[in-house]
């Protein structure tokens, strides 16, 4: 049974009230997509947060993007082996104060890419978009000697070096695809950006602990039979961002969840069938409705609020199948 929850500020505000009057109890912390730059944390961060969310009867459940891997690490560079120490303490640390998964990427330089913020959608709300042909040039660092091989080593290499620690402190991993997931954004090479991609990662290491966030859009994304390539993956995913695209890899819009050509119930039934208890799902990438200003795209409220009751509505159709 997967577990509804959302994306919430460090600190309280209005958004702890509506996830709790919502019956959400389980939260992610995503920093960098709510307006805040910090991804590295010390142990006493982590704990005081965890507390503060707990004294408000909610429990941090994932950290997702604000982790520390720099581009050195992605990219395997002198200099990695200190990186990946502050990371293996990270992982410790999140055990010890009960964050039971983290979310990463292997996107070097330019990571989550959409070209377009404002285009309407149903009743004038906004969704983002990406397209190539307005891509223009990434900011990111110079990248014409890296090889998409190179990647890979460097993450064969970091997972043998912190799926052991994940193991130990009881934290599963959850990779992220590339987003878009195409084979290259710039001159810099993606390479988390198929089902055979994921084989391969999931084969590097085989453990419970190395596994997917099952980010749904950037599948749909990939062309993909989603509810087959939920069961494929089934007991490999330890986080959900439940979405939708209309398009492919190079040109997509952001869709309302219930309005993209995706089959949402029958892949909230994948999940249910397939992956393992309590694993995380949040809605992800929201339309912006009336009233907000659109000033942080896809992670405005009110499209959150929404989401939650569609797979709320959803699951309890799934589960009432199976009963």
């Amino acid at each position: 049974m997967v577990t509804p929850s959302l994306i919430l500020p460090r600190q309280p505000d209005e958004r702890w009230q509506q996830a709790k009057q919502l019956g959400v109890d389980s939260v992610v912390v995503h920093t960098l997509e709510i307006g805040d730059n910090q991804s590295q944390w010390t142990y006493d961060e982590l704990r005081a947060m965890q507390n503060w969310f707990v004294d408000a009867g909610l429990t941090i459940d994932v950290i997702e993007g604000s982790v520390p891997i720099p581009d050195r690490v992605r990219l395997g560079e002198e200099g990695r082996d200190a990186d990946i120490a502050e990371f293996k303490q990270f992982l410790r640390d999140c055990g010890d104060v009960g964050i039971p998964v983290v979310c990463y990427d292997w996107m070097a330089g330019t990571r989550w890419a959409r070209t377009e913020a404002h285009l309407e959608s149903r009743g004038g709300s906004y969704v983002t978009g990406f397209d190539t042909d307005k891509l223009g040039s990434p900011d990111h660092r110079e990248a014409a000697d890296v090889t998409a091989e190179q990647l890979w080593e460097a993450l064969e290499y970091f997972l043998e070096e912190v799926t052991p620690v994940a193991e130990e402190a009881g934290v599963k991993l959850g990779l992220h695809p590339d987003d878009p997931p195409r084979e290259s954004l710039g001159d810099m090479p993606r390479i988390i950006n198929s089902p055979e991609a994921y084989q391969r990662v999931v084969d590097s290491y085989d453990s419970e602990y190395n596994g997917i966030t099952f980010c749904q859009g950037n599948f749909a994304a990939m062309g993909v039979d989603i509810p087959e390539t939920i069961e494929r993956f089934g007991e490999k995913i330890n986080f959900i961002h439940f979405r939708d695209v209309e398009g492919d890899r190079n040109r997509f819009v952001e869709t309302w969840h219930d309005n993209g050509p995706t089959d949402m119930f029958a892949a909230m039934r994948a999940y249910e069938k397939h992956v393992d208890d309590d694993v995380p799902m949040r809605p992800d990438h929201v339309p912006t409705m009336a009233g907000e200003d659109n000033s942080n795209p896809g992670y405005h409220m009110l499209g959150r609020l929404f989401a939650i009751g569609y797979m709320r509505g959803l699951r309890e159709g799934s589960q009432a199948l199976e009963n």
